[in-house]
């Protein structure tokens, strides 16, 4: 059980840090989205962030550690893409498909502590990593609810209005 241990200390340390990445992520992805609910999911998705880094904190409590400084290079490079596409002027459907890859990472990662607490008789902690566990996977069906019955839909309204304008112009 030692490895074990160490693995899940090593993940609960990259989570902590790409929890605390995140937060700041949001705020830009909020203010880059065109749609209103769009920028209210980023929202109130930035404020469940600070919550589950709050458990994450309490999960180190419990397993009295401190957080440790330690830099999780996935999500800088998930957050790195969703600047690139803001960058690009992409719009929402880029905004959905990237907070939906962070969202998909969070799940997988979140699944495994959670599992790991449990071998490790860490009930306490395997509580609190299922409640943000649960919370992840509520994220990622409400950024699919919103791009398929808003954003999506608006985008292809939108294509098809700039084909129609292109192809009355070459008349």
């Amino acid at each position: 059980m030692n490895k074990l241990n160490e693995c899940f200390l090593a993940e609960l340390a990259d989570i902590y840090d790409a929890e605390k990445q995140l937060i700041k992520a949001l705020q830009k992805m909020a203010q880059a989205a065109e749609h209103e609910e769009l920028k209210e999911a980023f929202m109130s998705q930035h404020d469940k962030t600070e919550e589950h880094v709050r458990r994450l904190e309490e999960v180190f409590e419990i397993l009295e550690n401190k957080p440790p400084t330690q830099q999780c290079k996935a999500m800088q490079g998930l957050i790195s893409e969703i600047e690139e596409r803001i960058e690009e002027a992409l719009g929402d459907a880029c905004l959905i498909c990237g907070a939906q890859k962070i969202e998909h990472y969070e799940i997988a990662a979140y699944g495994c502590l959670r599992t790991w607490a449990q071998l490790l008789d860490l009930d306490e902690a395997s509580n609190l990593l299922e409640e943000t566990l649960e919370e992840e996977t509520d994220s990622d069906e409400h950024l699919t609810s919103l791009a398929v019955q808003i954003v999506n839909l608006d985008d292809r309204e939108v294509e098809h209005a700039a084909k129609s304008k292109d192809s009355d112009n070459d008349k």
